[in-house]
């Protein structure tokens, strides 16, 4: 058996302080995160924080008639199951892996218990829920306001900034669904963007060629959700 990933790989567990970090290291458990995996559906109870370490989430708002659109990605910088701590225990989103990997999970009580501590791991869990709830703020001002090709752009950026390497496995089908859209606008915009030489798209594989002109293609919403998680999110733990 290949040997886990890394937890410490995960930026939110490598920011615990060294007495907190060995308090709840043993109480982490590994956990396999397959493409299109549920880890909680809509209006469920949550029993357990996932901490990916080489995969991404997706929290999706799924409506009645079975669309759904995407409100926020989670990668190796944060945890899927925030309403566990925050008091809620269930979230009307439903969260999918959208790029298959591992991580790191924690029962839901031991993450209550932290948090009613109210010491830095609440602290910590606060700051990212910050982070986490202006990335949804600003999907939501994204998906009115601006074109579709800027809200790829903005999509394969985030996505990026959670994986290694360049590369995404991710069909226009699923991109669709995940930016609410139909599958023509993916394709249209996809195009756009390889004949301009800032990514290369094929078999369902998209390889970002040039991320600084994708920058510059973007809207101003990718860097107001980076400059936010920058400011509140430290990656070293404190001394």
């Amino acid at each position: 058996m290949a040997t886990p990933a890394d937890p410490l790989h995960n930026e939110l567990l490598a920011a615990l302080a060294p007495a907190d970090w060995q308090r709840l290291q043993p109480l982490l458990e590994w956990t396999d995160m397959p493409l299109g995996q549920v880890m909680y559906e809509s209006g469920r109870t949550i029993s357990h924080v996932y901490f990916p370490v080489t995969s991404i989430v997706s929290l999706l708002y799924v409506m009645e008639n079975g669309a759904s659109a995407e409100i926020a990605v989670v990668g190796h910088e944060g945890v899927v199951g925030i309403s566990l701590f925050m008091g809620g225990g269930s979230t009307p989103s439903r969260a999918v892996v959208q790029s298959a990997g591992e991580g790191w999970r924690m029962r839901g009580q031991v993450i209550k218990d932290e948090f009613n501590r109210a010491g830095p791991v609440m602290h910590l869990m606060l700051r990212y829920t910050q982070a986490l709830i202006t990335q949804m703020a600003q999907t939501a001002v994204c998906n009115r306001h601006h074109t579709l090709d800027q809200q790829l752009c903005r999509w394969l950026l985030l996505s990026l900034d959670r994986l290694e390497g360049s590369e995404l496995v991710m069909t226009q089908e699923l991109i669709a669904n995940m930016l609410g859209v139909r599958r023509e606008g993916v394709t249209d915009a996809a195009l756009k963007l390889q004949r301009q030489g800032l990514v290369r798209y094929a078999r369902g594989r998209i390889t970002v060629l040039d991320r600084p002109g994708l920058e510059l293609r973007t809207c101003e919403c990718y860097a107001v959700v980076k400059k936010e998680y920058d400011r509140l999110l430290p990656l070293q733990p404190p001394a």
